[in-house]
């Protein structure tokens, strides 16, 4: 069943719209919902969500409960390939809980947050933006670490990030369901404007046997191995940015193991021939984020490495 969250009238004719589609068969009681599209260039969570629901529809005697899925919580965003909401400049992941008397956007974020409080469990998918290549991962407040790790772990998703509280995360969904006793796990993964199918497939097996865990769903899952992530303990994350400003060349993949000074890339500037700075790993670790988009500027992120 598809059900419209939020309709807000636009200035020429037309309305913002942004739906949910409502999968639910059996008793149970229990209600998980996975919601994608708030950044307009990320579209990994389009794959999943297409994926997850033909999955269950073509398995609807295996549901014991109810699964809402939200592809777009920023259509416009999605429609006008703009990571913000256009024409408001903001980040509509910085504006929750939202306002019911505030603007369009932070009126659609306050229906969201109500629509979405009360789930048993919310997953949140993001992509990188269009800079940055991401392995699969899940970033945690280490505030909810105890009791969001568990369920972390059957997501079959590669790293888990514990981080530490940071000011500008008080705005986000996650943090504002989580406050709310909305239990919510953060999903990131890929590249910005691209989608991939592999990584999207595991997230799908790995939700369905959360659901499975979780009572909701009553299929096997094909493979049966989860994978185990690895957990960051502390602040074991070392980031490597950029001194200068140029062209990064590099032939490393991330989701690798580097060791101590490896090569990660190179800094050089195509008019002279220069290189202008040799990066290496400062210590052994999983490199799970690397640059994507090749033009840097001093300070610019270059890499993320959990240190083993």
């Amino acid at each position: 069943m598809i059900k419209t969250v939020v309709s807000s009238a636009l200035p020429i004719d037309e309305k913002l719209r942004i739906k949910k589609n409502i999968l639910t068969n059996g008793k149970g009681k229990k209600r998980i919902c996975i919601v994608t599209g708030t950044h307009g260039d990320e579209l990994e969570g389009q794959y999943v969500c297409f994926e997850l629901i033909n999955k269950i529809k073509a398995n609807m005697e295996k549901l014991d409960g109810t699964v809402e899925i939200y592809p777009s919580l920023n259509p416009l965003g999605m429609d006008s390939i703009t990571r913000g909401v256009p024409n408001f400049d903001l980040d509509m992941n910085r504006i929750f809980p939202g306002n019911p008397e505030g603007s369009m956007a932070e009126a659609a974020a306050f229906a969201i947050c109500e629509d979405l409080k009360g789930a048993d469990m919310v997953i949140d998918i993001h992509s990188s933006n269009i800079f940055l290549r991401e392995i699969p991962q899940i970033r945690i407040n280490v505030d909810e670490a105890e009791h969001l790790v568990p369920y972390a772990r059957m997501l079959n998703i590669d790293f888990i990030w514990v981080h530490e509280s940071a000011t500008v995360l008080q705005a986000t969904l996650a943090h504002s369901l989580n406050r709310c006793s909305t239990p919510t796990i953060v999903v990131e993964m890929g590249v910005g404007m691209r989608i991939n199918h592999s990584m999207g497939n595991e997230l799908v097996r790995g939700i369905l046997n959360l659901m499975k865990n979780m009572g909701i769903w009553e299929g096997e899952i094909s493979p049966a191995v989860i994978s185990e992530p690895v957990i960051s303990n502390g602040d074991n994350v070392i980031f490597l940015n950029a001194d200068k400003s140029g062209i990064f060349l590099t032939e490393t993949r991330n989701n690798t193991i580097v060791e101590k000074d490896e090569l990660i890339g190179k800094i050089v500037d195509p008019l002279s021939g220069d290189i202008l700075q040799t990066i290496k790993a400062s210590e052994r670790g999983l490199l799970f984020t690397i640059r994507a988009y090749p033009v840097v500027y001093e300070g610019s992120l270059i890499a993320r490495i959990y240190k083993l």
